[in-house]
């Protein structure tokens, strides 16, 4: 199983497989990679001709193996795509009808795909969370199986970049960061985004003001804010910051592991920062966003390592309640947070 990266270097390399299928959240990023391979197999003029595109929620084995089996015209290739495959998830429920008959014939019928065809196929993840199929991983080592999990890092920050270059857009190394730290890590909403902005600023150098203008604050804002509040003591804003975050859907389980995870990141920090580590290698070793170690770096200024490891302890317990004793989640939260505010 290779992942992005991999693959977008395969493709300038014209190493070009035979068969594809691919997984993730980002289909933005899938139906690029699938564009590319398109453009550097087959003619542009005979496209039509040698491309067949079918829903994956709707195809028939039969339609798959008549578009692989007829001969290209005027191309040495032809292309093959089924999107949104929902077959290939072990939880096809809802999707193709037969999918376990599909998926049965199409693993008996990947080896023999013949040489003048490419055949991807691609489902998308629900969640940010979910991890390739065990469908998929059986197709592992038969034919190129490729993960689109997130960007990281430098890789979602060039990946950007490239977009604005697309755009015909210039963006600011101190900008890059900061727009990268407050986009929500998603290649749809990346692109909608550079879009707002690019027609915002027109001839205009992009500022970090413009982007404040443009960016809703996403879910690690609001986070942040929470524990910086909770930082100065003052667990009535930090609640009032908690019910912005609630009112907009998001459960109670959601945010406490997004409150722990910004602990045992600052934790980590913390440990770098008392080893002398420089920010560069906490920014390559936590795979953060330098604008986002940066702010972290002054929160960490604010708490003692006692009270990191307290905070986390706090937390824990929080969560044991949350998943086994009945009562309002929303009550639970801000005794959480009253009780981190007052260490």
């Amino acid at each position: 199983m290779i992942n992005y990266t991999e693959l977008e270097e395969n493709i300038k390399k014209n190493n070009i497989e035979n068969v594809y299928i691919m997984c993730g959240f980002n289909e933005k990023l899938m139906k690029e990679s699938i564009n590319k391979i398109l453009k550097k197999s087959i003619s542009q003029d005979f496209e039509s001709l040698n491309y067949s595109v079918f829903d994956g929620n709707e195809v028939e084995f039969e339609d798959i193996l008549n578009a692989c089996e007829t001969v290209p015209f005027m191309s040495e290739k032809r292309m093959v795509v089924v999107y949104r495959a929902g077959f290939l998830n072990d939880n096809s429920s809802g999707s193709n009808k037969n999918s376990d008959k599909l998926i049965k014939d199409i693993e008996k019928y990947v080896p023999n795909v013949p040489k003048h065809c490419i055949l991807v196929m691609y489902y998308v993840f629900d969640n940010t969370r979910e991890k390739p199929s065990y469908r998929v991983k059986k197709f592992d080592k038969k034919v190129c199986v490729v993960e689109f999990s997130k960007l990281r890092g430098m890789q979602f920050q060039k990946k950007v970049k490239d977009v604005f270059a697309e755009k015909g857009k210039q963006i600011g190394k101190t900008e890059l960061n900061y727009f990268c730290s407050r986009v929500e890590n998603n290649m749809d909403i990346v692109y909608n985004e550079i879009e707002k902005l690019c027609c915002y600023t027109l001839e205009k150098e992009i500022t970090k003001e413009s982007i404040d203008n443009l960016l809703q604050p996403n879910e690690t804002d609001d986070i942040f804010n929470l524990v910086d509040y909770i930082s100065q003591s003052k667990p009535e804003m930090a609640i009032t910051v908690l019910n912005e975050i609630m009112y907009k859907g998001v459960k109670a389980n959601s945010i406490l592991y997004m409150v722990e995870r910004q602990f045992k990141l600052m934790l980590s920090i913390k440990i770098g920062i008392e080893n002398k580590q420089s920010k560069e290698a906490l920014v390559k070793e936590l795979k953060l966003n330098p604008y986002v170690c940066d702010k972290m770096i002054n929160e960490c200024k604010r708490f003692t390592m006692k009270k990191i490891l307290k905070s986390l302890d706090i937390c824990l317990r929080t969560e044991k309640e949350l998943k086994s004793v009945s009562g309002d989640p929303k009550f639970k939260m801000e005794v959480l947070i009253i009780n981190l505010a007052i260490i």
